[in-house]
Order: structure tokens, then C-alpha cells, then sequence
């Protein structure tokens, strides 16, 4: 990569935003290699559903769909990968892990969680909470009593050696293995939504319902289940535009706020062409060049 820019330059955005082709783009002009950091993505079979890297994205299509993939596991894959590349994802954590060293929680034993769910159930919200300030002091003053979910993680966590509330997390801070400049792209509300339509109807024309139902035919993991649209699209068929349709949307909404938590990002517009961005993104590099400190905009 020329010395203008730093080694990794990691793309984020929300879904449709433009990551992939703004990524090769930017990886031809360099010339760099890309990485996913897309959790749906490391599968291979769902292409449409996915909206898969094209061929030659390092992490993309490398899993079937009967393998668990964790986010260690990714993090692992992706330290390896990353030495002069371009990183474009749409999975928030996935970008922080393969950017950064986190420290993970170990895997739950298997039953664990459905243990611990159980015990909260059966004693209630606050003696469960109360348990938990034993054990792990710190997580219960993260955690909400009636908040079952993290409850129980944080009990799960816990009984493993590990905590929700780690002494030092640095998933929100600017550390990362190799220097970086990490890129928002920001598109506003009404045209993202625009152009989620338009990508989620291309996705039904072009057969997502019979790319769903033979992958479900199939073995599929616990985290492959997780795609966004799989389970929604298996039952439902192209009853499933709207639906699906309205839960990307919201997702997007969800990576805005992502965008505006990333430490050090740099937003840069992009509702114009992948190549418009692409130039942008190198200038910031350029000797004199001021990096602007905005963020991504608020939601509108």
C-alpha cells in the first residue's frame, strides 16, 4: 500500500451502503487485497441472501453452512489475512476483531446457557440479579435485574472465568494490530432506505427463495441459522419481501448508531459513485491533507 495511507484502511457502513464496490475500487487503485468482516458472508451457498463479496474477497464464501463460526474463530482467520488489504464489513464487531486484539470469552459449555436460563426463571429477576452481583460485581452493575438476556450471559460468563464487565475492554477504543484509518460511509436515511428496496427486490428476482429453501434442505450450524433473512425467507417464500424488506432497514438504522461508536472514524459521503468514494477515501491520505474528526450523521 503507498505510504500515503496507512496499512489497513477498513471500511464500515450500514447495509447498502456501497462497502464492496467502494472496496474494490479503492483495493484496485492501491492495489490491495480485501477482506470481509461480514459474519453472513463467510458462508458459502446463500450468495443472493448474503450479497456475497465478488470471487477473490479473503473471508467471503470460505465456510459451509453446517460449520460454526465464532467470532474468535473469525478474529483468528482474519489476523492472518490482514496485512496490506482493504477491510469492508458491515458487522460491526466482526470489523473490531479482525482490526483489533480483543479479548473474547471463552465458548459456553454445551447446555450452559440453557442452564442459566433456567435457574433465572425459577428464582426470579432478583435473586438472579443478586446472584449475580456475588459472583461477578462488576457485570451486575451493567446489568439491568429484568434484563434476562444479559443476566444470564453474564451468570454464563461468570461460571466460565470470564466476565461481561472485563478490566480492560477494547472493543471501544482506538488500538488496533497495525496502523489503520477506519472509514464510515454515510448515506443518508431516505436514499439508504431507497436503495435497500431496490436491493432486497433484485434479491427476489434473482431466485432467493430457492437459494433459501435448498440451503435449509440441507445441515445448517447454529450461527449459519443467524443470517439475517434466512429463517424469514425459509418460511414464508416471497411473502417474505416486506418483512424482510423492513428488517434490513432497521438493521441499517442499528449500524448508523455503530458508525458514530467506532473510535477514530472518518465519515465520508457516499451517495454518489463507488469510484467518487474510492477518490475521497485516497485523498485523505495525500501529504497536507487535514483527516476531518466528523462522525457518521445522526438518523434523521
Amino acid at each position: 500500500m503507498p505510504p500515503e495511507l496507512p496499512s489497513v484502511v477498513a471500511i464500515f457502513g450500514p447495509t447498502a451502503s456501497g462497502k464492496t464496490v467502494v472496496a474494490e475500487a479503492l483495493a484496485g487503485r492501491v492495489p490491495a487485497e480485501t477482506v470481509s468482516a461480514d459474519s453472513a458472508a463467510l458462508y458459502r451457498g446463500l450468495p443472493i441472501l448474503t450479497a456475497a463479496p465478488p470471487a477473490g474477497t479473503r473471508l467471503a464464501g470460505g465456510f459451509d453452512l453446517d460449520a460454526e463460526v465464532s467470532v474468535g474463530e473469525f478474529a483468528r482467520l482474519a489476523h492472518e489475512a490482514i496485512d496490506e488489504i482493504v477491510a469492508a464489513g458491515r458487522t460491526g464487531l466482526y470489523l473490531r476483531a479482525a482490526l483489533a486484539e480483543l479479548t473474547l470469552p471463552p465458548p459456553p459449555e454445551p447446555g450452559a446457557r440453557e442452564r442459566w436460563a433456567r435457574l433465572y426463571d425459577r428464582l426470579g429477576a432478583p435473586a438472579a440479579h443478586a446472584l449475580l452481583a456475588e459472583r461477578d460485581p462488576a457485570a451486575a452493575e451493567r446489568v439491568h435485574t429484568n434484563d434476562r438476556r444479559r443476566v444470564v450471559r453474564a451468570l454464563e460468563l461468570a461460571e466460565a472465568g470470564a466476565s461481561l464487565a472485563p478490566e480492560r475492554d477494547v472493543l471501544w477504543t482506538e488500538e488496533t494490530r497495525h496502523p489503520t484509518l477506519i472509514v464510515g460511509l454515510d448515506v443518508e436515511p431516505d436514499e439508504l432506505d431507497r436503495r435497500i428496496e431496490t436491493r432486497t427486490r433484485a434479491m427476489f428476482d434473482a431466485g432467493v427463495v430457492d437459494e433459501v429453501r435448498a440451503a435449509v434442505a440441507g445441515p445448517l450450524s447454529s450461527t449459519a441459522r443467524k443470517v439475517m433473512g434466512l429463517e424469514l425467507v425459509a418460511d414464508l417464500g416471497e411473502a417474505a419481501y416486506e418483512p424482510l424488506l423492513q428488517a434490513t432497514r432497521r438493521l441499517a438504522r442499528y449500524q448508523r448508531k455503530w458508525m458514530r461508536r467506532i473510535p477514530g472514524l472518518v465519515s465520508v459521503p457516499a451517495d454518489r459513485s463507488a469510484d467518487e468514494v474510492a477518490d475521497a477515501i485516497l485523498a485523505l491520505g495525500r501529504p497536507g491533507q487535514r483527516v476531518p474528526a466528523h462522525r457518521a450523521g445522526s438518523d434523521g
